[in-house]
């Protein structure tokens, strides 16, 4: 079974390595879907991945869930 982790991320730098590092010893795959970061949150995305998408926040969770899944 393939483990993927998906997460939608908008201005993480803080906690987006904590967070990828305990993931990434079970995911088989991380995909990160960006919103809008002005920090360094894609930056440390793409060194965990090469799975880091860009979708404008157009203040609709759902969406951005949906594209994190397609």
């Amino acid at each position: 079974m393939k483990i993927s982790v998906a997460m939608i991320v908008r201005d993480e730098e803080e906690n987006l390595r904590r967070c990828l590092d305990s993931v990434q010893s079970f995911a088989d795959e991380i995909i990160v879907v960006d919103t809008g970061s002005t920090d360094n949150t894609v930056q440390i995305a793409e060194e965990y991945t090469d799975k880091v998408f860009f979708h404008e926040w157009k203040n609709d969770f759902s969406e951005a869930r949906n594209v994190s899944i397609s």
